[in-house]
């Protein structure tokens, strides 16, 4: 049996301390980098020569505070970006600056729950409350009977699907583009993501990483639960993805279309050489998609 002395003992306490600052210098220079949200000067040099730029607007929903921002005219149809993981409503900006597409519709884009400006940090796991904190805002929009078109990329896909399972009255069109949608093919993360939700490792963590992990953790069953509800969806739904994704099996766009039963009309966008991150790579797509 080997005997470890007080000495010994202290050493290895002080390193591990050590290490434990270490770490934690560390993530915060990570959690300044990868906070995936613009600060205001940003979004105003984004748009300067620019005659509108979007406002945000931040609101209490079930005691939790919830940021969007939006731009365009009230009068014309509403675009409803929501993000994936991690995210933030300006991973849409370039289609904010879009003169032309703002000719077409309005365009929303939401800070989902622990990310951006909506309670960073602290993800939520069940999709009902994503969308339970999301639906005041979407029938905000819809006010006066305005078209509703949702675009959900990465995980934003299946919020804007249960969006459309439990209200379907706001919802007039989904585009979903690259979304993490069948159960059977997400892939098997826990070894790591685990270890993640716990201290100290958790503190380390960027906040937006940590929102990030509580939801996919938790993102199989959410989707096994959402699985005998796609036969509610009867909207037009428009399938965006690409054949080399790395983050979501393209085989989800072939689930969607099996799913989507009793949708009005269901169209399945491949793109061989295309990534998952389409939003920057083929902005097109999800333009036309939207017009």
């Amino acid at each position: 049996m080997i005997k470890i002395n007080q000495t010994t003992m202290l050493k290895i306490g002080k390193r591990l301390i050590v290490a434990y600052i270490i770490l934690f210098i560390i993530s915060q220079i990570l959690s300044s980098c990868f906070s995936f949200r613009m600060n205001q000067q940003e979004i105003d040099k984004a748009f300067a020569g620019f005659k509108q730029k979007p406002i945000q607007h931040q609101i209490e929903v079930q005691g939790t505070k919830m940021n969007f921002a939006e731009i365009g005219n009230d009068s014309l149809p509403v675009a409803f970006f929501v993000h994936g993981s991690p995210g933030s409503w300006s991973a849409f900006i370039d289609f904010m600056k879009d003169t032309f597409l703002l000719k077409k519709v309005k365009i929303v884009s939401v800070d989902r729950i622990g990310f951006g400006k909506s309670e960073l940090g602290e993800g939520e796991k069940s999709l009902q409350t994503q969308v339970e904190l999301l639906k005041p805002i979407v029938a905000y929009q819809k006010r006066f009977g305005k078209k509703i078109i949702l675009i959900g990329h990465s995980l934003g896909g299946p919020v804007i699907a249960k969006m459309a399972m439990e209200y379907p009255e706001l919802i007039d069109k989904l585009i979903i583009v690259a979304g993490s949608i069948a159960p059977d093919l997400e892939p098997n993360e826990k070894w790591f993501r685990i270890p993640m939700a716990f201290t100290p490792i958790r503190v380390l963590i960027p906040a937006s990483f940590r929102a990030s992990n509580d939801e996919i953790l938790y993102l199989k069953p959410e989707l096994e639960k959402m699985l005998p509800l796609w036969k509610n969806i009867r909207q037009p739904v428009i399938v965006i993805q690409g054949g080399k994704d790395m983050l979501v099996n393209p085989k989800n766009a072939d689930f969607a279309k099996k799913m989507l039963v009793n949708s009005s009309k269901v169209e399945i966008i491949r793109v061989d050489t295309m990534n998952h991150f389409v939003p920057w790579s083929h902005p097109f797509l999800i333009k036309k998609a939207i017009s």
